[in-house]
């Protein structure tokens, strides 16, 4: 157990490895390649990261609660890595996240309208306050949306500090874009249930994808999704605004 642990870890701790890699130029623009392949396949990820925070009082908690998060993604990446040639077999964890997610979308669209934060502020995990319930909710979605990137990468590098040094830059690209969702989603209201309309794609997108299925929607069709769908709720936005505008002058005269 002890050897087959340390066949798995090993390459992590070898400090040539780890020399050669930070010297070599051709490392790097490997690393680079994994970290621009990390962010495009974890838009879905952000989006989800951003919609889950919601459930929290103020901004600075739903930050907080993605620096937890983040931390626990470099942890989990670390372990994962390490046996990332079994992880084709838990095509199970895919079957369970599309559910969750699934449940996410019906949890938000049947919430009453008058229940929408006091609803939010009842809900735990575990026996957990608000803001722990968020953060293991998070690393739940870390786990299963991990799970594509770091076959991706592997498939790229065999070397696994190659692949732990561009997931990390990757992750920490990925937390940004959910700061900026979650921040949008402030300013306009329309992008929360915009996020949960992704979510529905995104559980498509994982289910269809284990290997009784076989289908992969590519993360740029995904991301052009994200962009149309991102374009339309500013469009709404804005159209209900001039709207309201309209209305309230209305009024004044």
């Amino acid at each position: 157990m002890g050897h087959f642990i340390e066949q798995l870890y090993g390459p992590f701790f070898d400090a040539s490895n780890w020399a050669q890699v930070f010297t070599s130029a051709d490392d790097w623009l490997i690393i680079l390649s994994l970290a621009i392949i990390e962010c495009l396949l974890s838009v879905d990820n952000a989006v989800v990261l951003a919609a889950q925070t919601q459930s929290l009082d103020n901004l600075q908690e739903r930050e907080k609660s993605l620096f937890y998060g983040l931390w626990g993604a470099y942890l989990f990446r670390f372990l994962i890595i390490g046996i990332g040639t079994y992880l084709i077999s838990f095509w199970e964890i895919k079957v369970l996240g599309a559910g969750y997610l699934f449940y996410l979308v019906y949890r938000f669209f049947t919430k009453r309208p008058a229940q929408t934060r006091q609803s939010h502020k009842q809900r735990r995990f575990l026996g957990l306050s608000q803001f722990w319930s968020v953060v293991v909710q998070i690393e739940m979605m870390d786990i299963i949306f991990s799970i594509d990137s770091v076959l991706a990468s592997l498939a790229i590098s065999n070397n696994p500090v190659i692949v732990l040094i561009g997931g990390m830059i990757g992750i920490a690209c990925m937390r940004g874009i959910a700061e900026v969702i979650m921040r949008l989603m402030r300013r306009i209201p329309e992008l929360e249930t915009m996020a949960y309309c992704l979510i529905v794609i995104i559980g498509v997108k994982l289910f269809v994808s284990i290997p009784i299925i076989g289908w992969d929607i590519p993360a740029t069709a995904f991301g052009l999704i994200v962009l149309v769908a991102f374009v339309l709720t500013l469009a709404i936005h804005f159209s209900r605004q001039r709207r309201h505008a309209g209305d309230e002058s209305k009024k004044g005269e």
